[in-house]
């Protein structure tokens, strides 16, 4: 069964005819094409489906639609809209992210009922593919690599960005498309803001460094922290950093399909407070990878989903102290029917170089 046909089967449990398809990442698993955000729809009939795009991929998307079916215009919502009408569909449902401007003109416009629907396809991109997950393994096996790069090369004097922009330029030169999200190196105090971003502050010896990295390799992202030393660390990081890291392990032991997403997340944080950490850990303990950094599901304390089989998850527990700085540790872990493997293999143990 096609991506676009197990779009289809869903319309009649969302008592809808036809659905809008906008979002990014989204057109991209559904058309196979990247990139193109803003640049066009993807309009689901119950039985048919219309790529509704620019010239500038009408080469690209020839072979795969047909003169009817790709609609080559600037006049996007426009075409949606005639399209509606010209199959007398009644009920349309679209991303509910998509922009008011849209959403004012369909609503003005459009002659069936509108109905704003969240994560449709999303949900569907929890489940990977043979294919998607051998992509999935493949990049985190390059991000094990731009650790080992990184803590090859990393030195007391060094900036924040310069580690930075080293790790950017290996990971390309590997094959890597680009960052997923901004790369985080953050040494001493500055690794307690969970999503700071490197700077041109000075790495000093006796720091640990956080080192939170992403990139897109085939299509998909990795997503792996690991946190290292300049140098002997102060006692009290080296036991906070202990505590992360048997708090991980304890919530990768439970990932398996079936699992709650809500109870994952209590495992780790009741290591973390018992360890006396509970108030320093503050954010969720991981979330979906795949064509986005950011993808269902989540898992948090406020959570009520629970893990399936052939998705892909962080697991990534971190404290933070405004004074001394922080340590996360983030894996990607592969979640299995009998239970879990882990994609990104990188030593966890605090390495201090």
């Amino acid at each position: 069964m096609s991506r676009v046909e197990r779009l289809q089967n869903k319309f009649d449990q969302l008592k809808i005819d036809a659905f809008l398809v906008s979002d990014g990442a989204n057109l991209q698993y559904l058309t196979g094409m990247a990139d193109m955000a803003g640049d066009g729809y993807l309009l689901v009939l119950a039985q048919e489906a219309y790529l509704i795009t620019d010239a500038r991929y009408q080469t690209a998307f020839a072979g795969h639609y047909d003169d009817q079916h790709l609609v080559i215009t600037r006049d996007y919502l426009g075409a949606v809209c005639d399209i509606i009408a010209k199959t007398g569909t009644g009920v349309m449902g679209f991303e509910a992210e998509i922009p008011y401007t849209a959403y004012s003109y369909l609503d003005e416009n459009l002659v069936s009922d509108l109905v704003a629907l969240p994560d449709v396809v999303d949900e569907l991109r929890i489940t990977k593919s043979v294919d998607e997950i051998d992509r999935l393994r493949a990049s985190a096996r390059l991000a094990d690599a731009g650790f080992e790069y990184v803590t090859s090369i990393v030195r007391p004097g060094m900036r924040e960005i310069d580690v930075s922009n080293l790790l950017d330029a290996f990971m390309r030169t590997h094959g890597a498309s680009g960052p997923s999200f901004t790369t985080i190196v953050l040494g001493g105090a500055r690794a307690a803001l969970p999503h700071g971003t490197a700077s041109k502050a000075l790495l000093t010896a006796g720091q640990l460094v956080t080192l939170d990295f992403g990139y897109f390799l085939d299509g998909y992202t990795s997503d792996m922290t690991r946190t290292f030393a300049l140098g002997t660390p102060d006692d009290k990081l080296v036991t906070a950093y202990q505590a992360v890291q048997a708090a991980q392990q304890a919530v990768i032991d439970q990932v398996q399909a079936g699992a709650a997403t809500a109870q994952l997340d209590a495992v780790g944080r009741d290591l973390l407070t018992k360890a006396g950490y509970g108030d320093a850990f503050n954010h969720g303990m991981g979330h979906g990878i795949g064509l986005a950094i950011h993808e269902g599901p989540l898992i948090s304390k406020n959570t009520t989903g629970t893990l399936v089989a052939n998705s892909v998850i962080t697991v990534e527990p971190g404290v933070y102290f405004p004074d001394l700085g922080g340590r996360r540790i983030e894996d990607d872990v592969l979640v299995t029917a009998e239970g879990h493997g882990r994609l990104t293999t990188a030593a966890r143990y605090l390495l201090i170089l």
